[in-house]
C-alpha cells in the first residue's frame, strides 16, 4: 500500500476517532441526569460526573501527548487510551451506584487525553499553509457526532431487555451504544491508522523524482555526449542537484558530492525534550494569549449550554424534544461555520480569523447581556431574541476554535508537539469543569453570570490587539544548529 493510500486511511481513522467523542458527549449528556435520580444521586452529582470527564482527561493530556513527542508513536497510544473509553462507557451501562457512574465518567475521561496527541500528529504531517483546513475539518468531525447523537437516543430510548444480570433501558443503554461503537474502533485503528512521518513523503518524492531522472537518462542516452559541459553542472543550485548528483556518481566521481540532509537515525536521535523550558515555552506573550483564547472561549461556551436549558424551560416552556430540535439546528450550524472557515483561512491569516471570531463573541455577549439576562416583551420577542443570541454565539465558535489551534501549533516548538497540545488542552479541559459550575449556581442572577463572561471577552480582546503583531508563524522554528542565522 502507497503512502497516499495510508495516509488518507489514517485521516479518515482521526476524523472517526472525533466523530465519536462528539457522538458520546450528545448521547450520554441528556440522560446522565435522569440516569443519576434513579440512583438516589444527590443534585451536585451531576456537576460532578461531568466535571469528571474533564478532569481526568485535563490530567492525561499532557502525559499521552509527552509519550508521543519520545516515541513518535500514536498509534498504540490511542488504542491505549480507547481501553479506557470501553471500560468506562461499560461501568456507565452496569449504574450499580452513583460512585460507580462518577467513576466511569472518571476513567472514560482518561482515553480523551489522546487528543492531544493526535493534534500533535496532525502537526508534524500538515504543511502550515494546510493546517487550518485539517483542523477545521477534524473539529467539523466532532460537532458532526454532536449532530447526529440525538437521532441515536431516538431507539436507545426505546431498549427495555435484560443481558444476564444487567438491564438495559434508556439510562444504560448509551453506555452499551457506546462501549461497543469503541470496541469497533479499536479493530478500524489496528488496520487502517499508519504511524507515517514527514520523512516517508519525502523518501517517497525522491523515489519519483529518481524514476523520472533515470527515466529521462535513458530516453537520451543515445544523444547525450559523453562529456557535458562544466557549466551545466551545478549551475543553477537545487534545480540541478539530482541531475548534478546522478551525473556525478555515473562518472564514479563522488567525493565532490554533499549527500541531501537526512533526519539521524532513531537510536541515535537526541530528545525531543532535551533543552526544553516550559517557562521558556509556554510563558511567552503570544502563546499565554491563544491559552487565554482557549480558556474564555471554552468557559464562555460550557456556562452557555448549561445555562440553555433551564431558560428555555423558564420562558418557553421547552421539554425534550424542543430542545434536541434546537442541538440539533446548532450543530448544522457549527459544521457550516468549520466548513466556511476552512475556505476563509486559505485566504487570510489565522490571526484575521480569530479577530473575526472574537468580534462575533463580543457581539454575541453583549446581545444575551441585554437582551436575555431579563427578557421583555411577548413570546415571540423573546423567543427572537433568544434564537437571535444562540446563533451568533454558535457562529463565532468555529473562528476562534480553528485560529487558536492552527496558530497555537505553529509557535510553539513541533518537536514538542504533543505535549504542547496537551496543555493546551488541559487548560481547556480546566474551562470546561468552572463553566458549568460558574453558571450552575447563577443560573437565577443571569446579570452576574454573563456579567463575567463579558469581562472575561473584553480582556481576551484586549490582550489580541495588544499582541497582534506577535500572533503570526516564526521564520525559523526549531533550528537544528545555532550556525544556521540571517544578517
Amino acid at each position: 500500500m502507497d503512502y497516499r493510500h495510508k495516509r488518507r486511511l489514517t485521516f479518515f481513522t482521526i476524523g472517526l476517532i472525533f466523530l465519536l467523542s462528539g457522538i458520546e458527549y450528545a448521547v450520554i449528556l441528556p440522560t446522565i441526569w435522569r440516569y443519576l435520580q434513579t440512583l438516589n444521586a444527590a443534585p451536585y452529582f451531576l456537576g460532578l460526573s461531568l466535571s469528571a470527564f474533564s478532569f481526568s482527561g485535563l490530567l492525561t493530556g499532557p502525559l499521552f501527548g509527552h509519550w508521543s513527542d519520545r516515541t513518535l508513536s500514536t498509534k498504540k497510544i490511542i488504542l491505549f487510551a480507547n481501553v479506557f473509553e470501553i471500560v468506562g462507557n461499560f461501568m456507565y451501562f452496569m449504574g450499580y451506584s452513583k460512585w460507580l457512574l462518577l467513576c466511569s465518567r472518571l476513567v472514560a475521561g482518561i482515553g480523551t487525553g489522546a487528543g492531544s496527541s493526535i493534534f500533535g500528529f496532525l502537526t508534524r504531517n500538515t504543511a502550515p499553509e494546510d493546517r487550518s483546513t485539517v483542523f477545521a475539518a477534524v473539529m467539523a468531525c466532532r460537532q458532526a457526532g454532536l449532530l447526529i447523537g440525538p437521532a441515536f437516543n431516538i431507539f436507545l430510548r426505546l431498549c427495555n431487555f435484560q443481558i444476564g444480570p444487567f438491564t438495559v433501558n434508556k439510562y444504560t443503554s448509551p453506555g452499551l451504544f457506546m462501549c461497543l461503537l469503541w470496541i469497533l474502533l479499536q479493530f478500524v485503528v489496528l488496520f487502517m491508522y499508519w504511524d507515517f512521518t514527514p520523512q516517508d513523503d519525502g523518501h517517497q518524492r525522491n523515489g519519483v523524482v529518481q524514476e523520472e531522472v533515470e527515466q529521462e537518462e535513458e530516453e537520451n542516452e543515445e544523444s547525450k555526449p559523453l562529456v557535458g559541459p562544466n557549466e551545466l553542472t551545478g549551475s543553477y543550485g537545487t534545480v540541478t542537484s539530482v541531475q548534478s548528483r546522478a551525473s556525478s556518481m555515473a562518472n564514479g566521481d563522488v567525493t565532490h558530492v554533499s549527500p541531501p540532509p537526512s533526519p539521524p537515525p532513531e537510536g541515535v536521535s537526541s530528545s525531543p525534550f532535551k533543552n526544553f523550558s516550559a517557562s521558556r515555552e509556554f510563558l511567552r506573550e503570544e502563546v499565554v494569549v491563544l491559552l487565554a483564547a482557549q480558556f474564555i472561549t471554552l468557559f464562555n461556551q460550557t456556562a452557555l449550554e448549561t445555562m440553555v436549558t433551564p431558560l428555555t424551560q423558564k420562558f418557553f416552556n421547552f421539554g425534550e424534544l424542543e430542545n434536541s430540535i434546537m442541538y440539533c439546528i446548532c450543530g448544522i450550524e457549527v459544521i457550516a461555520g468549520f466548513l466556511f472557515v476552512r475556505w476563509l483561512s486559505k485566504h487570510v491569516a489565522e490571526r484575521v480569523v480569530l479577530a473575526i471570531g472574537l468580534i462575533l463573541c463580543n457581539i454575541s455577549c453583549v446581545w444575551c447581556l441585554i437582551f436575555l439576562a431579563n427578557p421583555q416583551g411577548g413570546f415571540a420577542w423573546q423567543l427572537a431574541e433568544f434564537i437571535i443570541g444562540v446563533f451568533l454565539q454558535v457562529l463565532g465558535l468555529p473562528f476562534v476554535a480553528v485560529a487558536q489551534v492552527s496558530l497555537f501549533s505553529k509557535i510553539t516548538s513541533q518537536k514538542t508537539q504533543g505535549f504542547s497540545q496537551g496543555i493546551r488542552r488541559s487548560v481547556g479541559g480546566l474551562a470546561t469543569i468552572l463553566g458549568p459550575l460558574w453558571a450552575g449556581g447563577l443560573t437565577s442572577d443571569l446579570y452576574v453570570m454573563m456579567g463575567l463572561m463579558m469581562g472575561l471577552l473584553a480582556l481576551l480582546t484586549i490582550m489580541m490587539v495588544v499582541s497582534y503583531e506577535r500572533l503570526v508563524e516564526p521564520v525559523t522554528v526549531d533550528s537544528p544548529t545555532g550556525t544556521e542565522s540571517e544578517d
